[in-house]
C-alpha cells in the first residue's frame, strides 16, 4: 500500500472514510474494506460510529499493527479535561489500546489553542495515541498551532477535490512537514457527472471519480473517500494502476475555485 511518511508516520495513501456509516452497514464496510487491502480507517467521536469500526476491524482478522485508525475529538470538548475525556472514550469505543491518528477535529474560538494543544500533545506523551494532528486548520491556525505543540503535528485533514482551490493551506500545511488528508475528495459524488473528469477517465479505462482520487493521491495528498457500496469501495481503490499526465494534471486543477467547497 503507498503511504506518505509526516514526522515518523506513515499514513497510507487511502482509507475508507466512515462519516455517516452507521450499525452493521458500518462495521461491514470495514471488515470489507480491510479484505480489499484498506489499511487505514478514519472515523471519529461526532460520527457515533467508533464502536462499530472497531467491530470491522476485529471481525477482518487482520492485525491491530497493520491498520492505521484515525480518530477525531469534536469543537464542544476542546478544554483539556473534556478533551482528555472524549480521546479516552473514543479508544474504549473502538476497544483498541491506542489510535496511530488523533486530531481535533475543527477548530473552536471560544477556547484557548494554547489548551486544546496542550491536550493534544498530552494524549501522544500518555500513549492514547502513536501520533497528533489538526483538522480543518486554515494557515494561519496550521502556524499557531504548531507553534504551541510540544509533540510533532503530522496531519491536517480538509476538504479537498477538484472544485476547491486549497493550495495556501496545502503549501502551509507542507511548511511545517505536516500531511495533508482530503475528506469528500470526490466532492459527495459531484465529480461522477463531470465532462473533463470523464474525458481523462476514457483515455485511461477509468471513471471520473478513479480520476479524481488519482489526482489527489498524485500530489502526495491522503484521500479518504466514504461509500456504503461494495462495488464502488473496490471501484475507489483501483487508483494505483494508472497515471497522470502533467496536461491532465493541469486540466484538472483549472476546475478549482476559491468557493468550490461544499461544508462551510
Amino acid at each position: 500500500m503507498p503511504s506518505i511518511e509526516a514526522h515518523g508516520a506513515r499514513i497510507p495513501l487511502i482509507g475508507l472514510g466512515t462519516w455517516d456509516l452507521r450499525g452493521k452497514s458500518c462495521a461491514r464496510m470495514v471488515e470489507e474494506a480491510i479484505g480489499l487491502g484498506y489499511r487505514h480507517i478514519d472515523t471519529a467521536a461526532m460520527y457515533r460510529n467508533e464502536a462499530e469500526v472497531g467491530e470491522g476491524l476485529r471481525a477482518s482478522g487482520i492485525g491491530r499493527d497493520e491498520v492505521f485508525i484515525t480518530t477525531k475529538v469534536w469543537s464542544s470538548n476542546l478544554h483539556a479535561r473534556d478533551f482528555e475525556r472524549s480521546a479516552r472514550d473514543s479508544l474504549a469505543n473502538l476497544k483498541l489500546p491506542y489510535v496511530d491518528l488523533l486530531l481535533i477535529h475543527w477548530p473552536n474560538s471560544s477556547v484557548p489553542l494554547k489548551e486544546t494543544v496542550g491536550a493534544l500533545c498530552k494524549m501522544k506523551r500518555d500513549g492514547v495515541a502513536r501520533h497528533v494532528g489538526v483538522s480543518n486548520f486554515t494557515p494561519q491556525l496550521i502556524e499557531e498551532a504548531v507553534r504551541l505543540s510540544t509533540e510533532p503535528l503530522v496531519n491536517n485533514q480538509i476538504e479537498c477535490h477538484p472544485y476547491f482551490d486549497q493550495t495556501k493551506t496545502i503549501a502551509a500545511s507542507h511548511k511545517h512537514g505536516l500531511s495533508v488528508t482530503a475528506y469528500s475528495p470526490i466532492a459527495r459524488g459531484r465529480v461522477t457527472g463531470d465532462a473533463v473528469l470523464a474525458r481523462v477517465g476514457n483515455q485511461h479505462g477509468k471513471t471520473a471519480a478513479q480520476v479524481c482520487l488519482r489526482y489527489l493521491v498524485q500530489q502526495d495528498i491522503v484521500v479518504i473517500p466514504k461509500t456504503s457500496q461494495p462495488a464502488r469501495l473496490k471501484e475507489n481503490f483501483a487508483i494505483f494502476d494508472f497515471k497522470l499526465a502533467p496536461g491532465e494534471m493541469k486540466q484538472i486543477a483549472q476546475l478549482a475555485s476559491p468557493h468550490g467547497n461544499i461544508v462551510s
